[in-house]
């Protein structure tokens, strides 16, 4: 029996009807070319961990739903299209005739495994300054009372950070602040970030 997130099933569960069928597919096929692959949510959509590293992920908007490989850049194919038309791996998906067959989508997915298993990290691009936010007092008191919130802020990178502590600082009134602090806990205890409505769009 595959390892399931149920938190996964309810994303697919709210996806738009067209998204439904793509997304159950991708996540057959994850589940058959790696039987040890780990589901859960980051950044508020299914991700596919493998061997404590992230492997692949899937995504529903509007109108299109896309598959991204966490290490596609050091996976040779020509499954994937030179022009993307969106995020993720293979641009727009709008159907499942915009994926490629499944015997190359499994070999994806066989190679992004070994990747994995042979400990492959992706080297980012590193910044030369140091940012740092300067976290107001009230956020770090309600942060101090809520560990999971706490974690997702302190995981979050710069900007994300600054979303939030901008939001917050910028209010008008103390009511505006202490609403929006209460917000932003409950969302961070979620694991999203500040804008996370639209990045279903």
């Amino acid at each position: 029996m595959p390892s399931t997130d149920p938190r996964v099933d309810a994303y697919i569960d709210k996806a738009q009807d067209f998204a439904k069928p793509i997304l159950k597919h991708l996540r057959k096929l994850v589940h058959s070319a790696c039987p040890k692959v780990e589901e859960t949510m980051k950044w508020s959509f299914p991700h596919f961990d493998y061997k404590g590293q992230m492997m692949c992920s899937m995504a529903s908007f509007k109108a299109h739903c896309a598959f991204n490989f966490w290490k596609q850049k050091l996976i040779e194919s020509s499954a994937f299209p030179k022009e993307k038309t969106a995020m993720g791996s293979f641009g727009r998906i709008t159907s499942l005739k915009d994926l490629p067959d499944d015997k190359t989508m499994k070999k994806l997915i066989a190679d992004a495994m070994k990747l994995n298993d042979e400990g492959v990290t992706v080297k980012r691009p590193v910044s030369k300054e140091k940012k740092e936010v300067v976290v107001p007092d009230a956020l770090l008191a309600a942060l101090a009372k809520n560990e999971n919130a706490a974690d997702t802020f302190n995981n979050f990178p710069y900007s994300c950070k600054k979303e939030y502590v901008e939001w917050i600082t910028e209010a008008k009134t103390d009511a505006t602040r202490d609403k929006r602090l209460a917000t932003t806990v409950e969302w961070l205890s979620e694991g999203k970030r500040r804008n996370w409505k639209y990045e279903k769009c």
